[in-house]
């Protein structure tokens, strides 16, 4: 989620006049929507504006919400997560997107015309029953190749359950399908952001916050703890991992081996890494110059995160701040950072959810724009 609606829910939970009685889905409805009236004020190009380039930044437009953005495999399709419509009071449903990275085209990918449910009930024994095409909204995202050609997606969901939903996709035709096949139900006390998935079909997520907690907002702008990494594998339960309790805990990304995890941390604008092999868990950190939001792995090795540029709390409570985001690439031996790109306010994304390295592209999201962008790579990264 992006760390702009904390920074307004703060104005809006100093309302006392709020009804303690109000339940938090409302409250949080409440929240988001002001934030996007305040957020599509502030700029009306992300609301209609037209589909010229600006800021450094060319753009598709027409994907709504696309939170995250993934690489299908070394193919040059993109699977895009759609958060639902609450933030344009549209009322939409969410959605993932299919973009065609070669001639800059997108299709609606799920649940489309003819959503395909076939449900692994030995993998998923405590799904109860399909997602519901009409009440989900698609956040954080993760892709895993199975076999040639086809692919396991999972989604943190929202809407009538707190999930991560789960995908198969087959990329070995002209064009990729997708079925929905199963979901693991998420604590109550958990709302989800991110989510990477191991090599036995479990995964690693992080806990932003907890849904019942109105005042977590606060504390993450103010760098206090409101979450942790949890972890599932088939046929167990979801556990949180001791020793990682952090402030916003935002994207994830894990190594090959499934040794390392790396979360970018709101609250406290750092990437941290921990070791999963020691008990108890090891932790490594760098302070970056952002507030990061997802982070992926881009072909060279490296890992990348995007985010509005750091101001304290105490020097800008509330939107806009007018200071632009930055792209930062993460050595994940070293935990070095570097700035490789950026843009100020002037894009029509001008507050990004993703930046995902794709051949010469960086391919940026956001969790309430109309449209995705793409920027040159070569240039602002040094890739030859």
């Amino acid at each position: 989620m992006r760390i702009v609606l904390i920074r307004f829910a703060l104005i809006v939970g100093g309302n006392k006049k709020m009804k303690k009685s109000k339940t938090m889905s409302e409250a949080w409805l409440y929240l988001v929507l002001l934030t996007a009236l305040f957020m599509l004020s502030a700029n009306p190009a992300r609301a209609g504006g037209d589909c010229k380039a600006s800021g450094g930044l060319k753009y598709i437009c027409g994907p709504q919400n696309a939170e995250d953005i993934l690489q299908l495999g070394h193919t040059r399709w993109l699977i895009t997560s759609g958060m639902d419509g609450s933030q344009q009071k549209t009322g939409a449903p969410g959605h993932i997107y299919l973009v065609d990275s070669r001639n800059k085209t997108y299709e609606e990918f799920f649940p489309g015309v003819h959503p395909v449910f076939r449900q692994d009930r030995r993998m998923f024994p405590d799904c109860h029953g399909p997602i519901n095409p009409k009440k989900f909204s698609a956040h954080g995202i993760a892709l895993r190749e199975r076999s040639a050609g086809r692919y396991r997606l999972y989604i943190t969901s929202h809407g009538e359950r707190e999930a991560i939903e789960a995908f198969d996709i087959d990329a070995r035709g002209d064009k990729p399908s997708i079925a929905w096949t199963g979901c693991v139900p998420l604590p109550k006390t958990m709302w989800p952001n991110s989510v990477v998935i191991l090599s036995d079909g479990g995964f690693v997520t992080t806990k932003f916050s907890d849904p019942t907690k109105p005042d977590d907002f606060d504390k993450i702008m103010r760098a206090k703890i409101t979450g942790s990494v949890y972890e599932w594998h088939p046929g167990g339960e979801v556990t949180k991992i001791p020793g990682t309790a952090l402030s916003g805990p935002n994207g994830i990304a894990v190594s090959k081996d499934d040794r390392w995890i790396y979360v970018a941390v709101s609250g406290t604008h750092k990437v941290v890494r921990y070791d999963r092999t020691a008990r108890p868990v090891t932790a490594k950190s760098v302070t970056i110059s952002i507030r990061p939001d997802n982070i992926r792995w881009g072909d060279d090795g490296m890992l990348y995160t995007v985010g509005d540029n750091y101001v304290p709390y105490s020097k800008c409570a509330a939107l806009p701040c007018g200071v632009g985001w930055s792209i930062i690439r993460i050595d994940p031996r070293t935990m070095s950072a570097k700035r490789v790109a950026g843009a100020g306010e002037d894009t029509a994304i001008p507050a990004p959810s993703v930046a995902v390295p794709v051949g010469n592209e960086f391919w940026i999201g956001s969790f309430a724009a109309d449209r995705i962008g793409y920027m040159p790579r070569t240039a602002a990264s040094g890739r030859n």
